[in-house]
């Protein structure tokens, strides 16, 4: 009896991990856009299992800040407050800044070597205009510096920034057409070079320029007026 129990924990727990990660790659891929309704019957359907694991992958992805449930009881996908982004980009330019440094200071040549193969795997998703792998190289390039720095809390904390933002990074590159140009891949080189030499000042410098320009894009793209002139 204990032991049908636990299969069935067990199954269940599966059914909730699978489901808050197809709908968690969804909405901060914007195949959910902020906004969008959340059916649980359609859902229940798609994933052919029943309602209750799609629930509490619902309260999981709440508790990320991902989904709001409504005073009726019905989910949505969070929109993103770009009222309050300055917060999270004051954050994640902190944390370049502090990761880089620490990478350029305490990285080993094996460090390096994984760095360089994150950034050919970036530089392909640059070559092959696709967004999706573009942010995941690049977060995954961003946090082997921060593992080179050794203190696993800061890069904890850069890991969850880059993950939450990648709804704003999504938004980013659209606002290249996925054309990321090629200053980007050259600027991930020139941190490599600066790791390699161990350039704690010129570490922080980059660090600097590298999330000003991602930030300032971003920006950009916010304030940008797309009103038409319409006659009346």
């Amino acid at each position: 009896m204990i032991e049908q129990i636990e299969r069935t924990e067990r199954k269940r727990g599966e059914g909730v991990r699978l489901v808050h990660a197809i709908l968690r790659e969804e909405i901060l891929d914007l195949v959910l856009p902020p906004g969008s309704p959340i059916d649980e019957i359609q859902l229940a359907e798609r994933l052919s299992m029943s309602r209750t694991p799609i629930r509490e992958a619902l309260v999981r992805l709440a508790g990320e800040g991902l989904v709001t449930t409504l005073p009726n009881r019905s989910t949505i996908v969070a929109n993103i407050d770009f009222l309050n982004v300055h917060n999270f980009f004051d954050a994640l330019t902190l944390m370049y800044r502090v990761t880089t440094r620490l990478g350029a200071q305490n990285r080993t040549d094996q460090d390096l070597e994984v760095i360089r193969e994150h950034q050919l795997r970036f530089a392909a998703a640059v070559t092959t205009q696709d967004a999706k792998a573009m942010i995941a190289t690049n977060r995954d390039f961003h946090v082997a510096i921060a593992e080179a720095g050794r203190n696993p809390y800061y890069t904890a904390l850069f890991q969850r920034l880059l993950d939450e933002g990648r709804r704003i990074l999504r938004v980013y590159y659209s606002s290249f057409d996925n054309r990321l140009p090629e200053q980007y891949v050259r600027e991930h080189d020139e941190i490599i070079a600066i790791l390699e030499a161990q350039d704690v000042a010129e570490a922080d410098r980059m660090a600097t320029l590298h999330a000003d320009q991602i930030v300032q894009q971003i920006q950009r793209m916010i304030a940008r007026d797309n009103r038409q002139t319409i006659p009346l």
